[in-house]
């Protein structure tokens, strides 16, 4: 979830590191730290805690750092609490760890992940001499790494391979090394990696916006795997300390889409690209009235051989695979379970080779996802990933993979991507309906048309959103919050929910309509918000009065359905209408006032949109 960068070039390193920082901080921002090196100098270490720019204050942009060569790091706290002392980067070294300034240290590092093991590897340093300074496991994993190097005289690489050997947990690692200057040296497990090259420069960093200001050709080090960083160059090496090759990706997005461009907040911005995410991604799938998986390695024999889907996922991932459920079951007629990938992973899930497990994750990184992927292929079933990096590690270690086309998404909470991931599962939806034969090609191609339609009504919710934030300014200081629908309307109000508590801080919580008598309306009180969806219309009826019974009791609704039930004014006290489509596909249009209503609350509340506290963007750690 920390986010790393390192560079190695001609240019001067601080700035540099400082800007791949800003791109990342949505991976942490409890503090932040620099060690950069000058020649054969000591180096410089400087760390500040609290948001990125109390470290571009203190080291004057990033000017005030000599060196052409170091390492970068933003923290979202694991082992040890937010501090200047637990910050990163760790050095191996007896000294405070927190003094600014030049470190008369063997190895200098910088982590993101956890080190399980890292008590007992903390008692086997302290019986060899070492001192410690921070509670983190980091400094743990820096020195041990200085333990080997000192005591077997051996080469940055093979210090590096024995402390993997030893350490148990997940890491991304970048390490600078005193005798070795200009030179990085990198190690992933588990934990996201690149490194990106051009002629007389070479990049580290946690994830492609940090660098793709300045290359686009990038490598992805794989699992259990060391790199050996110089300008222009890299070396890969496996275990064993032999030498691998690793293929050059040539990253297509715009550098721009790592950029506001005069939005107030990513998300804002974010939530108006849906319409161009969403049709990139149809359009990656379908062509005319025809759905094509075969570059994702999936037939209509495939389809058709298939008796059970599992959809993993974690957050609002899981949420898509919530409403997928309903589509999967509904036009395929293929039994489904929706599953956290933190508890599928635990559970001994009968599982057979005709079952497809999906795997969803916007980085293609998020820990138990990645378990859940391995577990799922250890199991004996096919497995499909539907991830919006090239690239990252559910996408290359899965069977078979479906990109989505959101492009980069800097908010920690999710927009454009969760819609992206939904257009990718209606499609898998029509199409296994179509091979099981339960729909015929004048339905699919129906279908389809209807999924083109989508980012045009998207757009035009959009064109309403000063409605919402009207509403938003009303509701600012509610203490509580429910959502409630049934069927796929229940599916919208779970991705609501956490939009709403994630980024507000309002205590929220979505419940299906039909499970409020069964405990849930004892908390309704005067002037609780209660937000319905109400666009199945086989279930309109049924929600709107379990609605009513809230209102009864103090609250005060909102609804939120298609245009035409002009009759729900009569029940709510603030209704929402969004354009009419097939009710199978309403999730793409009923999030779009969701994700509105929480991110103008969360302005109004004056929090900060893009990086709320205590989350991260990705969930590298169990």
């Amino acid at each position: 979830m920390c986010g790393i960068v390192g560079y190695t070039g001609k240019r001067r390193a601080g700035p540099i590191l400082l800007d791949g920082l800003s791109r990342l901080e949505y991976r942490g921002y409890d503090s932040a730290g620099m060690a950069v090196r000058d020649g054969n100098k000591l180096a410089e270490v400087v760390k500040a805690t609290g948001k990125l720019i109390h470290l571009a204050d203190k080291t004057d942009q990033g000017r005030a750092l000599e060196g052409t060569c170091g390492i970068g790091h933003t923290r979202w706290a694991t082992h040890g609490d937010p501090s200047l002392v637990n910050a990163h980067p760790h050095v191996s070294g007896n000294c405070t760890g927190s003094a600014s300034g030049p470190v008369e240290s063997e190895v200098v590092g910088v982590h993101n992940g956890i080190i399980e093991n890292y008590a007992e590897l903390k008692e086997k340093l302290l019986r060899h001499g070492y001192t410690f300074y921070s509670d983190t496991d980091t400094e743990v994993l820096v020195k041990l790494v200085d333990y080997y190097y000192n005591k077997y005289k051996i080469g940055p690489v093979d210090a590096i391979t024995r402390t993997m050997v030893r350490v148990r947990g997940s890491y991304a690692l970048g390490l600078m090394f005193q005798d070795y200057p200009g030179e990085i040296f990198a190690a992933r497990k588990d934990s996201p990696l690149i490194i990106g090259t051009e002629e007389d420069a070479s990049y580290l960093a946690s994830d492609v916006p940090a660098i793709l200001k300045y290359t686009r050709d990038v490598y992805y080090i794989e699992n259990l795997q060391v790199a050996r960083i110089s300008p222009g160059h890299v070396s890969f090496y496996d275990l064993n300390g032999d030498e691998r090759s690793l293929p050059l990706t040539t990253i297509t997005w715009d550098a721009s889409a790592a950029e506001k461009e005069g939005y107030e907040h990513f998300m804002l911005k974010e939530i108006h690209e849906q319409p161009e995410a969403v049709q990139n991604t149809l359009n990656s799938l379908a062509a005319e009235d025809e759905i094509h998986l075969e570059e994702a390695g999936i037939t209509q024999e495939f389809l058709a051989g298939l008796r059970e889907v599992d959809i993993v996922a974690c957050g609002s991932a899981w949420h898509v695979g919530m409403a997928a459920r309903v589509l999967l079951e509904d036009l395929a007629g293929v039994p489904t379970r929706v599953e956290l990938a933190s508890e599928y992973r635990y559970r001994s899930i009968p599982t057979q080779d005709d079952t497809l497990v999906v795997i969803i994750s916007q980085s293609g990184e998020t820990a138990d996802s990645l378990a859940a992927l391995r577990a799922a292929k250890e199991r004996g079933a096919a497995t499909l990933a539907v991830v919006n990096v090239v690239g990252s590690s559910i996408a290359r270690e899965a069977d078979h993979v479906i990109y989505t086309k959101a492009g980069p998404e800097i908010a920690v909470a999710t927009t454009k991507a969760y819609s992206a991931q939904l257009i990718v599962l209606y499609i898998l939806a029509i199409a296994l309906g179509a091979a099981k034969g339960r729909i015929t090609s004048e339905q699919k191609a129906g279908y389809i048309r209807e999924l083109r339609t989508i980012p045009d009504k998207i757009r035009r919710i959009l064109e309403e959103k000063e409605r919402l934030q009207w509403f938003s300014s009303k509701i600012v200081n509610a203490h509580d919050i429910f959502f409630i629908g049934r069927g796929l309307d229940y599916a919208m109000s779970l991705e609501g929910s956490l939009k709403m508590k994630e980024i507000s801080y309002i205590h929220s919580e979505a419940y299906a309509a039909g499970e409020l008598k069964h405990g849930t309306i004892s908390l309704i009180e005067n002037n609780t918000l209660v937000v319905g969806l109400l666009t199945q219309s086989a279930l309109y009826e049924k929600t709107l009065s379990n609605m009513t019974e809230c209102k009864a009791r103090g609250a005060y609704l909102m609804g939120i359905t298609p245009n035409g039930n002009f009759q729900v004014e009569d029940s709510v006290n603030f209704a929402l209408y969004i354009p009419r489509t097939d009710e199978h596909f309403f999730p793409s249009l009923a999030v779009i006032p969701l994700q509105l209503l929480a991110y103008y609350t969360s302005v109004n509340r004056g929090l900060d949109v893009d990086k709320p506290r205590n989350l991260a963007k990705s969930v590298t750690v169990e």
